[in-house]
């Protein structure tokens, strides 16, 4: 069987150069391509040589009014691994953000925050 790997998720948030921004100061990260996408939308992306995160925004775009994670076909969380979980937690403090449920689980270390979009990430590291 061929060998297979996930290269990017799509989502759409209010101000796609502030997501990027932040996503590139917080993880190290690039933008790989930015420009007009569909709609009149603005797409970027954001990550490494490997994979990326594709933020859209739309032409005109409408806040979502509740995070109903229980339902079908919604975002719970994206995963990031990283190697230096304190240093990227001070990080997401630096930037306005609260972490959240903090666990050490085999077999690693994680927190969550919540971005200016509702969108949560789970920041993990395997030590």
């Amino acid at each position: 069987m061929a060998q297979s790997f996930l290269e990017h998720v799509n989502f759409n948030v209010a101000d796609a150069p502030a997501t990027a921004k932040w996503m590139c100061d917080l993880f190290g990260w690039k933008i790989r391509w930015q420009g007009p996408a569909s709609n009149g939308g603005l797409s970027i992306h954001v990550g490494t040589d490997d994979n990326y995160l594709a933020i859209y925004t739309p032409e005109a775009p409408r806040p979502r009014h509740d995070n109903p994670r229980g339902e079908v076909a919604n975002l719970n969380h994206v995963g990031i691994v990283v190697d230096d979980l304190d240093a990227v937690e001070a990080r997401v403090k630096a930037l306005g953000y609260t972490p959240f449920n903090h666990a050490d689980y085999e077999p690693g270390r994680r927190f969550y925050f919540n971005d200016e979009n509702d969108i949560e990430f789970e920041i993990v590291s395997y030590d």
